[in-house]
């Protein structure tokens, strides 16, 4: 990598003011659950928060029947449900986004995949790019990589930027989710530098987790993450959504994402353009408590 481009991203990390410590994240997250989360928790938020869901399967056993089957959950959920706003996304492995396109039937709903070798990102960059073209190929609107936390910690910057550039192009007029896998990068610090990177490098979102090898998302993280997309708005004019993945699985726990996010970012923020949440037992769950009475639905 040449000194000019190791300057080029190592400025505009400097040039953040957004916290690199860990005691005052955490401090701050509690001074705004202990302020707002019993404001926001109510049926008008939940109901809310069930149509920011992006309802996943992603099975070693998933199957071209089984994701059918899945994905006709959710056309049956507009019978069942009337009243209620559907989830915002089915999130599928990039070889079922044709099944869900095929089998889907509520034009509300998108099709997300995950691709570029999730949930490691340990392959060719070639093999990563192929895979987001066929999943766009075969109908996806949304596709969610994981950042490359090799070159991340060997301050690879360069070849970090350049590879998620290359996966937003093969998105096409899709929209880019880059995990950061939060539960690795551990820290205020790194979070922050990685949450830049993947800004700068043309995310539409930035999200938490995979939820696979490490530990899921956090809501420190996701006060770092929102200060940041808060940051690159004021700087850039660019709006960019915030998903929190890996181990939001209760009604509490969603409430809390959307209390940070309500209370860092704003009003604008809370829709499912720019919000969301990966998870698939959550759904259900929200359903219960919207209703009032226990919902398997999906």
């Amino acid at each position: 990598m040449s000194e000019q481009n190791t300057d080029k991203y190592t400025q505009v990390i400097e040039a953040s003011a957004v916290t690199t410590s860990d005691e005052a994240v955490a401090a701050a997250v509690q001074k705004i659950l202990d302020e707002h989360f019993a404001e926001n928790n109510t049926k008008e938020v939940h109901t809310f928060l069930f149509n920011t869901i992006d309802l996943t399967t992603l099975k070693s056993t998933d199957s071209p029947s089984s994701v059918a089957r899945f994905t006709q959950s959710v056309n049956d959920f507009e019978e069942r449900f009337p009243s209620l706003p559907n989830v915002a996304a089915i999130c599928v492995y990039p070889n079922f986004a044709g099944v869900v396109r095929a089998v889907l039937e509520v034009s509300s709903v998108k099709v997300a995949c995950v691709s570029g070798a999730f949930p490691s990102s340990q392959s060719f960059e070639e093999v990563k790019i192929a895979e987001t073209s066929l999943a766009v190929a075969n109908g996806a609107d949304e596709i969610d990589i994981v950042l490359n936390l090799g070159y991340f910690l060997d301050k690879d910057y360069e070849s970090l930027a350049d590879e998620i550039t290359e996966q937003k192009e093969a998105t096409r007029d899709g929209r880019l989710k880059v995990i950061l896998e939060t539960g690795a990068l551990k820290t205020a610090r790194n979070i922050r530098d990685a949450s830049i990177l993947a800004l700068y490098s043309g995310a539409d979102f930035l999200k938490t987790s995979t939820g696979k090898e490490y530990p899921g998302a956090s809501l420190e993280a996701c006060y770092i993450m929102a200060l940041c997309i808060k940051e690159y708005f004021e700087k850039t004019g660019v709006r960019v959504g915030f998903k929190a993945a890996g181990g939001v699985s209760t009604t509490e726990d969603a409430v809390k994402y959307y209390t940070i996010i309500k209370e860092v970012l704003g009003q604008e923020w809370l829709t499912n353009e720019y919000f969301r949440l990966g998870a698939s037992r959550l759904a259900n769950t929200l359903l219960s408590d919207i209703a009032g009475y226990p919902v398997q639905h999906f």
